[in-house]
């Protein structure tokens, strides 16, 4: 049958994707509408199959903090170039991604991913629905959860870069200020853990034969290294886990000792740094 004009603007607007591409599924569907969508979403897939492994070093990162200020999300989306990080179907699935995660108070990916649509659709399908219309590979990178007495957010002015952290022990304290500039020293600073108990074991153990090594390599006695070793395991623990970390505005205050000096007691119970590079 012949394809109208009317048939694929129709298509269009009912599906987002391009208009060459509507007239395409149109007329292997011979007109019918449903057939054309089902067309649509194979391509998605299609797509999504051949772009897997494609690397996706742009998108956009969101964070959202409950009303009481007790919990937040925050979601890494994903593209391949930039441009179309920018383009509003983009970063509108990014929102709609938040929004359906905080009205149904998911902790998961696996569960976001899952939520089904009004369609009846998982959001997953959304997605590969996007990654046709684009045509580059779309990932959830990242979604985590915090929770405290008190979370406070960051995202970096490039929207590639964003932070949430837990504050406890608050006692009614206004921590917004002292929490801001927490979160922005994580993104500044890319702590691995909050304090040395959080550094996992294969880091250490790491750390402690690259000092070794070092040593070694400076002429030190044998018997000397496994002392040398842990000295310089302190200093990574000193500039590598938050609460140990000197304040980037002010050095001559460690991140634990500026949060004891706000409020006496209050400290960092957890955090999230998420970055698409």
């Amino acid at each position: 049958m012949a394809i109208t004009a009317a048939d694929v603007n129709k298509l269009r607007q009912e599906t987002g994707a391009g208009m060459m591409d509507c007239k395409k599924a149109l007329t292997e569907a011979d007109g019918d509408f449903d057939k054309a969508k089902e067309f649509l979403r194979k391509q998605g897939q299609k797509i999504a199959n051949k772009r897997a492994d494609n690397a996706t070093a742009e998108g956009i990162v969101l964070a959202h903090v409950s009303t009481d200020g007790t919990s937040g999300k925050i979601i890494a989306l994903a593209c391949e170039t930039e441009p179309v990080s920018k383009v509003p179907d983009f970063q509108n699935l990014a929102m709609m991604l938040m929004s359906e995660a905080v009205a149904a108070d998911i902790m998961d990916k696996a569960s976001l991913l899952a939520i089904k649509q009004a369609d009846g659709r998982a959001l997953q399908e959304h997605i590969t629905d996007l990654m046709g219309k684009i045509g580059e590979k779309i990932d959830v990178a990242t979604f985590d959860t915090v929770s405290a007495d008190r979370v406070v957010s960051y995202i970096h002015s490039n929207g590639k870069l964003g932070v949430l952290v837990g504050l406890s022990n608050t006692n009614g304290t206004d921590v917004s200020e002292v929490g801001r500039d927490v979160a922005m020293q994580i993104a500044a600073m890319k702590p691995v853990a909050l304090d040395k108990d959080g550094v996992d074991a294969t880091t250490v153990e790491r750390e402690i034969e690259i000092g070794k090594e070092q040593a070694r390599q400076e002429g030190k006695p044998e018997a000397m290294l496994e002392k040398i070793a842990m000295g310089k395991l302190n200093k990574f623990y000193k500039e590598n886990t938050l609460l140990n970390q000197e304040f980037v505005k002010d050095n001559s205050l460690t991140i634990a000792q500026l949060l004891d000096k706000t409020s006496k007691g209050l400290t960092v119970s957890a955090f999230k740094r998420v970055a698409i590079a």
